[in-house]
């Protein structure tokens, strides 16, 4: 079992930033994805790395970048130029065989979630 632990989430207005983190409870030497979910929208992947290899929804390219500190079994989403359709939950995930790494349910783990909210 792997515990993922999301913080980082806020309010902030359009074109700000937020770094959110997610710790995971050991190393997971398996893929690593950021996904969210606004309210009455399914779940959808944000972001993801594994290898080094990076993937990145179209709608947050060249705004969220995804990075991984191994030492500290920690992944980072920061994300700049905000804006409020990136109002969210934004949920950590791990685990799983590396494909389909956009995709939620290719992923064995999950955290609790943390919110972005974005306003005009």
């Amino acid at each position: 079992q792997v515990q993922l632990v999301e913080s980082g989430g806020g309010s902030v207005q359009a074109g700000g930033s937020l770094r959110l983190s997610c710790v995971a409870s050991r190393a997971t030497y398996s893929k690593m994805g950021w996904f969210r979910q606004a309210p009455g929208k399914g779940r959808e992947g944000v972001a993801a790395i594994y290898n080094r290899d990076t993937w990145y929804a179209d709608s947050v390219k060249g705004r969220f970048t995804i990075s991984q500190d191994n030492a500290k079994n920690t992944v980072y989403l920061q994300m700049d130029n905000l804006k409020p359709e990136d109002t969210a939950m934004y949920y950590c995930a791990a685990g799983g065989l590396p494909t389909g790494v956009l995709v939620n349910h290719s992923y064995y783990y999950w955290g609790q979630g943390t919110q972005v909210t974005v306003s005009s």
